[in-house]
């Protein structure tokens, strides 16, 4: 295993730890975003700063003002003085389409990713940006620890 795959490890599964912070039932995703191996932002889905801490209605669904991981990630390193610029993003599910625009707006230039999601658009997204994707299965993650 090379320095590089020891490192996607090591972040994703930090990825999982900050996914516990989520008060969401259904999904909890967290996300890192690192440059020049320094983790810059941090995320996981939750309603907006204010809001109260409930994701879901009582039937179950999410409520549609819920963030992802990868959208509080880059909106908190949009309010600090780092660059996203051309950093890996680490997210414990695969990003939807909504964060694909993000990601590539925020200048991310490789993505790392866990678990697969029902729809692939956002990872196609990706792809035609030239963005790098690395799929990490939880079976590489469980034998690392």
């Amino acid at each position: 295993m090379n320095k590089q795959d020891q490192f996607d490890l090591s972040y994703m599964e930090m990825a999982f730890v900050w996914a516990k912070n989520s008060y969401c039932v259904r999904r909890k995703v967290g996300a890192l975003i690192v440059k020049d191996r320094m983790i810059i932002s941090d995320g996981y889905n939750g309603t907006p700063s204010g809001f109260e801490n409930v994701c879901e209605y009582d039937n179950g669904l999410t409520k549609p003002y819920v963030l992802h991981a990868e959208a509080n990630a880059i909106t908190k390193v949009a309010k600090s003085n780092n660059s996203s610029e051309g950093a890996t993003l680490y997210v414990t599910d695969a990003p939807c389409i909504e964060c694909a625009k993000l990601i590539i707006q925020a200048g991310i230039k490789r993505v790392v990713y866990c678990k697969e999601y029902s729809v692939r658009d956002g990872l196609a997204l990706l792809e035609r940006a030239g963005i790098e994707i690395v799929n990490l299965p939880l079976e590489k993650l469980e034998r690392h620890e």
